[in-house]
């Protein structure tokens, strides 16, 4: 298993200014490839202190990409939904130039409803516009001459600069929070899938879902599989949970507040079911979310057999993507953490990306 470090800002000014935030983020990154970290991550949204100070991933993965030399870079993940492909395949190519080809790009199609009301597009569009715009991308980025006649964006023998330094282009991700036509449909087309098991429960079977329509399209291996989980790891299990539970409780209070349209009458043919989801978020708690593995949180002994356990349950998968620095938690409270994980937890489960 791999082991990344996600970055996804859950404050607001009144809690920490932007750039002491990016400061402290930026700082973690330097470390990076010293403590065998393999991906630095972090997402595409806007307006509200749940993500918003991060409306452009490529902007910080420009800045993180000076503070590394082998770690990936991905888009965790952009969306379609908000950018004109033009725009958004010149950025591409030109972060992969700028890092030198370690780019991976992932694609969600939004989920948040204010998003969605302020710029003025309807959440019915979503998966329109999050097939079009990915296809438009994958046109711009692969052919010297791209063209494509499309529902929202059109245009006619575009060359797209720069070039993409990786043939035929970067990576390509899609991100699922947990339905099933997501992971099936990455899978078909070839695509890795990241997802994040706050919801717990049915993981396993979306994996599978994504692994069985990899295979039926007769495709070699499984594909790849990330996964996010908050981690903070201190020497003792009393001192991580200490550290933890405030600022993760926080985290997910103002995912379910950012979300709430769901659950107060909005509804969407292509988001079903997602009331039931943020109701659920709603039920849960620190204490739930260490328990069913989705945050791991404790002592390296204690995190070890959580990553064990949930492996086992779920069916193994191949990379962690970590959030270290969540909500509160200070950079210096950050970099302690991840020097304690990969001296006592990684070498167990990649011992040989730890070494280089």
């Amino acid at each position: 298993m791999e082991f990344g470090i996600q970055f996804f800002p859950d404050i607001g000014p009144k809690i920490k200014p932007a750039d002491r935030y990016f400061a402290e983020c930026l700082a973690l990154c330097g470390v990076a490839d010293e403590l065998g970290y393999t991906h630095i991550r972090t997402v595409e949204h806007y307006f509200e202190d749940y993500g918003g100070y991060s409306p452009n991933p490529i902007v910080f993965l420009t800045a993180a990409a000076m503070r590394t030399r082998r770690a990936r870079l991905v888009t965790g993940a952009v969306l379609p939904v908000f950018n004109n492909p033009l725009k958004l395949a010149g950025e591409i190519g030109m972060l992969d130039a700028i890092s030198g080809g370690r780019l991976e790009v992932g694609f969600a199609r939004a989920f948040l409803p204010h998003e969605f009301n302020r710029f003025r597009v309807s959440p019915d569009e979503s998966r329109a516009r999050f097939v079009e715009g990915m296809e438009q991308v994958r046109l711009l980025l692969e052919d010297e001459r791209a063209s494509h006649a499309g529902q929202f964006h059109s245009f006619r023998d575009i060359t797209s600069l720069p070039r993409p330094t990786q043939k035929p282009r970067p990576p390509f991700w899609v991100a699922a929070l947990g339905t099933p036509q997501s992971f099936t449909e990455a899978g078909k087309a070839g695509h890795s899938v990241m997802a994040i098991p706050l919801a717990g429960g049915k993981m396993k079977e979306l994996i599978g879902l994504y692994r069985d329509a990899w295979k039926s399209a007769g495709r070699p291996g499984q594909g790849r599989v990330m996964l996010a989980f908050h981690m903070h790891c201190a020497p003792t299990r009393a001192e991580a949970v200490a550290t933890a539970r405030g600022p993760l409780t926080r985290y997910l209070k103002s995912l379910v507040d950012a979300a709430s349209a769901w659950t107060e009458g909005l509804s969407s043919k292509d988001y079903p079911g997602y009331d039931k989801i943020i109701e659920g978020l709603r039920a849960e708690t620190f204490e739930s979310q260490v328990e069913k593995g989705a945050a791991w949180v404790g002592a390296p002994e204690d995190i070890a057999e959580m990553i064990a356990e949930y492996e086992r349950r779920i069916g193994g998968f191949e990379i962690a993507s970590l959030q270290v620095n969540f909500n509160t938690i200070s950079g210096e409270e950050a970099e302690r953490s991840m020097r304690l994980f990969s001296e006592k937890v990684m070498p167990r489960f990649s011992a040989a990306v730890h070494a280089a």
